[in-house]
């Protein structure tokens, strides 16, 4: 495994060190976040966004340790890929996916993680995808072992429920538990109702917790419904992202035919494809409940493409083919996200997606701010003041003129932080002084978009 932290270390290093790979608007979001959770305020109740509670409590814990800072997000990052990896090499090792004991499937998935610079960073998706790949493995153990034992079966359950509090677009493998586990792995009747079980009761820990905070409601529509029914953030075109994943998709498939059509495999093989193909599908399902338009979310798809594109390199027997194919993948995937990164920075096409800090975001630099809009930039040196981290669901409450309660809640909340600069790039803080002309004492005008605390 040395060579693959080597692998990692040196593709990485290229993305940051040679071209100089950006902050995204999601990463400084996610340290918002961390950032007033360690200030004693909680989770939906004080911090308005739909980030995963369990994913704001690792963000939590970051700030707490390390405070803000980008390269623990990629160090934590790396370490989880490897983990990822490892075990994912680990379960086609275990239960004799191929006939050989290889480490091929841990190089074409380290690969794999460097197809887009923004899947080396501790996002949500990472994470949840993490307890996916677990889930996944004990699926697998029901296939190989046929267990009569219920600790795997309970672990199927609880597993995708975690992934499902660290990012709410995978709770499109509850039905995909329930698909593998029935119709591949044979569950009972009993062992169907256990994984249930299993696989609500992390939901319903995070419910009480959040009851306990007085802020269950807040919880279950910022997270669970509010960015299903507003406008995503389209960061990256939908065209980009397929042109990122057109290769190994590409190859995938080549690999799934050539398994099929040059290997005679075990009955038990055959259901571990069936289990990876049924995950394909829900996984690639998962990208439309998605509440950001990035390469990132679609990091799901990692451990099914490193299945199919390993039995190219396992299987096929043609020198020449295979070493055509080794260059294309080994150099062509990274190529892929190399040009794609250069060329997005240089035509301008990743304004919306990163966070680009210029001469005028330095007026908010140090202070306690908030930012009623899309260019977050100014947030890199400041701190968030009030809940209203995501814009389009506070809006929700900030644009609610006929709900009185809204407004006052409003008022408290600004007569209590005291924002020292609020960016009103969408004219919602200018219409909130029209309904609540008392805020019109606490801040003057400076400039076209910019209020000052008085």
């Amino acid at each position: 495994m040395i060579g693959i932290l080597l692998i990692l270390v040196v593709l990485s290093s290229i993305y940051y060190w040679v071209l100089k790979a950006p902050m995204i608007q999601p990463e400084l979001i996610w340290m918002l976040a961390g950032e007033r959770l360690a200030s004693g305020f909680h989770m939906y109740k004080d911090v308005v966004d739909d980030t995963g509670p369990l994913s704001a409590g690792v963000y939590w814990i970051i700030h707490l340790v390390f405070g803000k800072n980008l390269f623990i997000y990629k160090f934590i990052a790396g370490i989880v890929i490897l983990f990822q990896v490892a075990y994912i090499n680990s379960l086609f090792i275990q239960y004799k996916s191929f006939e050989e004991n290889t480490y091929i499937p841990a190089a074409v998935m380290i690969v794999l993680f460097h197809l887009s610079f923004d899947f080396l960073t501790i996002s949500p998706a990472l994470m949840g995808s993490t307890f996916i790949v677990l889930a996944l493995g004990q699926l697998f153990s029901q296939t190989v072992l046929q267990k009569e034992g219920s600790d795997s079966v309970l672990l199927v359950g609880v597993f995708g429920g975690i992934a499902t509090c660290f990012h709410f677009p995978l709770v499109i493998f509850l039905p995909f538990l329930i698909v593998a586990g029935i119709a591949v792995s044979g569950f009972s009747f009993n062992q169907f109702v256990l994984s249930l079980i299993g696989y609500f009761l992390p939901i319903v820990f995070c419910g009480l917790y959040y009851f306990w905070m007085d802020a269950l409601p807040e919880f279950i529509f910022e997270y669970f419904f509010a960015t299903r029914i507003i406008d995503i953030y389209s960061h990256v075109g939908f065209m980009d992202v397929v042109v990122l994943f057109a290769l190994p998709i590409l190859l995938a498939l080549f690999g799934y035919f050539v398994g099929a059509w040059f290997k005679l495999i075990t009955v038990n093989q055959q259901k571990q494809r069936q289990l990876i193909v049924i995950f394909l599908v829900f996984a690639i399902s998962s990208i439309f409940l998605t509440n950001r338009s990035t390469p990132y979310q679609w990091i799901i798809l990692i451990p099914a493409l490193t299945y199919f594109i390993s039995q190219i390199f396992i299987y096929l027997t043609h020198a020449k083919a295979l070493n055509v194919l080794a260059v294309v993948f080994f150099i062509g995937v990274p190529l892929v996200g190399y040009s794609w990164l250069a060329y997005q920075k240089n035509s301008g096409n990743l304004r919306s997606y990163e966070v680009k800090y210029q001469e005028k975001h330095k007026i908010t630099a140090g202070k306690r701010i908030l930012v009623l809009g899309d260019d977050i930039a100014y947030y890199k040196e400041a701190s968030l003041a009030t809940s209203y981290l995501n814009s389009k669901l506070s809006n929700r409450i900030l644009k609610d003129f006929d709900d009185f309660a809204d407004m006052a809640s409003v008022y408290q909340e600004f007569l209590t932080e005291r924002p020292e600069v609020i960016i009103d790039q969408e004219s919602a803080f200018e219409n909130l002084i029209k309904r609540i002309p008392l805020l019109e004492n606490l801040y003057q005008k400076s400039g076209e978009d910019v209020y000052l605390l008085r």
